[in-house]
């Protein structure tokens, strides 16, 4: 079963949450950090 990511919720906009939302962000999906 195959899924696609339509957009995140990152919890903790820290070093290493901001750096998910941008390589999230890189590849065009919509991050909302938390």
């Amino acid at each position: 079963m195959n899924r696609t990511i339509k957009k995140v919720a990152i919890l903790g906009s820290g070093t290493m949450g901001s750096g998910i939302a941008a390589q999230l962000a890189n590849v065009g999906i919509p991050s909302y950090l938390l």
